[in-house]
This record gives C-alpha cells, sequence and structure tokens, in this order.
C-alpha cells in the first residue's frame, strides 16, 4: 500500500464539450514519461479509477466518456510542429487507458495549454492576433492547426462565441484538422460508401465505415428503431439497446480491420465509435432549445465508451463532415445528397457546424480539412497530488 502522495504539476482544461487533466510531459514522474504500465497506472489513479460505482469520487474525472481523459503534450522534435499532443482515454469502471485514438474537442485545448507551458517560441506569438499552434497528434500521426486568439501577448480565452453543450460564451477557436483520413488506408477501410454489416441482434445492417477524424460506424437510425432525435437518458437507462450499439461496434470494427476477432472490441473502447443519422427533425435539445427542420442539414446521435454523449465528440464532427461531403454515404443520404463542402448537424445539446472538402483521387475518396470552431479555458492550474509509488 501507498502511503505517500506525490505532487506534478497539472492543468485542468475544458476543450469544447470536453475536459481533463493536461501535462507537461517533462513534469511527468521520470518512470512514466514513457510509454507502459507505469504511466497508465499513474493516469488512472488521477483520474480516479477504477470505479466501480461509477463516480470517479476520489479522482479528477467526471465520471463520463466527456470528463474522464488525459493530455500529454511535449516540445516537437518536428521543424513543422510547435508541439506533440498524446490523448489517453480513460476507462470509468475498468483499470484501462485507450491510446488508439483522438480527442477533437481537447484538440482546441492543446494550443492554448502549449502557450501557457512555454512550449510555443516566444517569436511565433503576437502582441494581438492569431497564433496558428502546430500539433502533431501522436495517436493517429495527424497535423492538427489550432488558431489560438492573443490579446496583449497573452491567450484570450473569454469573448462571445457561444457552443451548443457548453454553458457560457467563451473566445473562438478554429481548429483544422489536415488531411483527417487515416493515413495507412482509405478514408473508406472497404473501399465502399456504404457496405452491409451482419450484427446477431439486427441481422444485415445498411452502414457506411469510415476513417477521418475517429473511425466511425453510421447507420441509419430508422434501421434500428429510432428517430435519430434521441436524448441521452433515451439510450443511456437501456441496457438492452447499449448492448446492441455495442455490438455493432464490434462487428463494425471487424470489418473495419480495426480487430481482427469482436472480443477485442473491449480492449479498444475508444475506437470505433458508432453514431445514427437521420433527416433534419424538430426536437428539443438537453438545454431546452427548440431545433427546427430548418436549423440542421441532418440530425446525429453518436456513443462513446458505450454511452450516448451529450453534444458531440469533435472527431466524430469531422468523420460526419467527411462523410456528409462524399456523395453516396448514409450521412450524405440523410442531409438530402447534394454536394456540399460543410455540414450543420443537430446533436443532442444543439447544432455544430463542420466544413469538410472532399475530392475522389486515383487512391480514393480524400478530405484535405476540415475545420471546426471550439472554444477552450484553463479551468485550475496548479499541482495534482496522487497515492502513488512510481518506483514499483
Amino acid at each position: 500500500m501507498c502511503l505517500k502522495q506525490i505532487k506534478i504539476p497539472a492543468t485542468y482544461m475544458r476543450g469544447g464539450t470536453s475536459k481533463g487533466v493536461f501535462f507537461n510531459l517533462e513534469d511527468l514522474p521520470q518512470e512514466a514519461q514513457v510509454a507502459g504500465k507505469t504511466r497508465d497506472e499513474l493516469l488512472l489513479r488521477i483520474i480516479g479509477s477504477p470505479d466501480p460505482y461509477g463516480k470517479q469520487t476520489d479522482g479528477m474525472g467526471g465520471a463520463t466518456s466527456s470528463t474522464s481523459k488525459t493530455v500529454i503534450v511535449s516540445k516537437s522534435a518536428s521543424m513543422d510542429h510547435d508541439v506533440d499532443y498524446l490523448f489517453g482515454q480513460i476507462s470509468i469502471d475498468s483499470p484501462f487507458v485507450d491510446w488508439s485514438g483522438n480527442c477533437g474537442n481537447l484538440s482546441a485545448a492543446v494550443g492554448p495549454f502549449a502557450i501557457h507551458s512555454g512550449l510555443v517560441d516566444e517569436s511565433r506569438i503576437p502582441l494581438d492576433g492569431v497564433v496558428a499552434v502546430r500539433v502533431w497528434q501522436a495517436n493517429i500521426s495527424k497535423t492538427i492547426i489550432v488558431h489560438v486568439p492573443i490579446r496583449n501577448g497573452e491567450v484570450q480565452e473569454l469573448g462571445d462565441f457561444e457552443l451548443d453543450g457548453v454553458t457560457f460564451p467563451a473566445a473562438e477557436i478554429q481548429v483544422d484538422f489536415i488531411d483527417p483520413a487515416d493515413g495507412e488506408g482509405s478514408m473508406f477501410p472497404t473501399g465502399n460508401v456504404i457496405d452491409e454489416l451482419y450484427v446477431p441482434e439486427l441481422g444485415q445492417l445498411e452502414v457506411t465505415l469510415i476513417n477521418a477524424g475517429i473511425p466511425t460506424i453510421f447507420v441509419e437510425a430508422s434501421a434500428i428503431g429510432y428517430q435519430g432525435i434521441e436524448l441521452q437518458e433515451e439510450i443511456n437507462g437501456d441496457e438492452k439497446a447499449l448492448s446492441m450499439f455495442e455490438s455493432i461496434r464490434a462487428y463494425g470494427a471487424v470489418k473495419m480491420g480495426l480487430i481482427e476477432h469482436i472480443d477485442e472490441a473491449a480492449s479498444r473502447q475508444h475506437t470505433p465509435k458508432v453514431a445514427f443519422v437521420s433527416e433534419p427533425k424538430r426536437y428539443v435539445s438537453s438545454s431546452g432549445k427548440v431545433i427546427s427542420t430548418n436549423d440542421a442539414d441532418v440530425v446525429v446521435r453518436a456513443l462513446s465508451m458505450g454511452k450516448l454523449h451529450h453534444a458531440m465528440m469533435g472527431t466524430a464532427a469531422v468523420a460526419i463532415a467527411s462523410a456528409a461531403c462524399v456523395h453516396g454515404t448514409l450521412v450524405n443520404r440523410a442531409a438530402g445528397g447534394e454536394h456540399r463542402e460543410s455540414v450543420t448537424f443537430g446533436h443532442p445539446s444543439g447544432i455544430l457546424k463542420v466544413g469538410a472538402k472532399a475530392s475522389n483521387s486515383e487512391q480514393g475518396w480524400v478530405v484535405e480539412r476540415a475545420t471546426m470552431s471550439r472554444s477552450a479555458r484553463v479551468l485550475m492550474e496548479g499541482s495534482v497530488r496522487v497515492p502513488f509509488d512510481v518506483s514499483k
């Protein structure tokens, strides 16, 4: 039993509709500066996992997929980037850290954190204006450009930009995801914009499988008995529904080539995501805001870490925009089947517009970049205390 707490410099930040604990790599104990068991166990204890009560009371986590997150940032060894960014999604009820994907929402906070931490060259920071922080996303080997507003030489956090899913306004941060499709293969891993996926509970199911932003499985809401405008309580309290979605995720992961057998899905909880789509419909968001059929091009609901997300994951938003801009996908079809370079979609907390330009090349469909607006804010900074023996 560890009888002493250690202190680690840390920053608690909100990025988009998520929040997490941010670390400068050099501030972690030496043993945790490299990937492995010690790092994972340290981050689990910091967040308060695994917690059989599902509350993460004895840690920094907020007991949801959106708030059970960690970020490690370091000065980049590449001349083309300012910082390297590593994201760890912490399981709430099991001793598991998933490093298989990115968090698009927290990506917006990486730029401000890098500046606050002195990881961006001072010569690049204007007195007033915007600095494009060049981020290497180490989980997925992709470039992200975070456009951070600067005022009087400091990060401007406050402003009047409103983001559905976040209570208070803040300064707008544009985030560009460069070449967001999987660099090791086609944006559509099977080569098709629509596939047939066999799921025992459902039989044959039409799906769009895409690797853009984050591997995502899209299904039509009506095909699985939903309208597409459901809120969290209608899904997350239904164990049968959650089991069905996990089955779709597992069988889809195999078809996408992410795992070899459905049994491996349990060790890859962060990816792929499952999302269900429908044509625009009127609904009342979780905040009581009325979303009309004219407010969005399509409505989307997505699951993260086994539960319906309260808004939309940033990386899934990239997948939605990328799929919407390719003719024939389920998302494009639900959005009217038109050619487009952006999409506004409805999610449980409101609406979000994301830009993406897709083109069909000899290598298949590609998206040069996807762009969305987020916001970010430092919530607390100092040190996190954790009972942990780094020498074990």
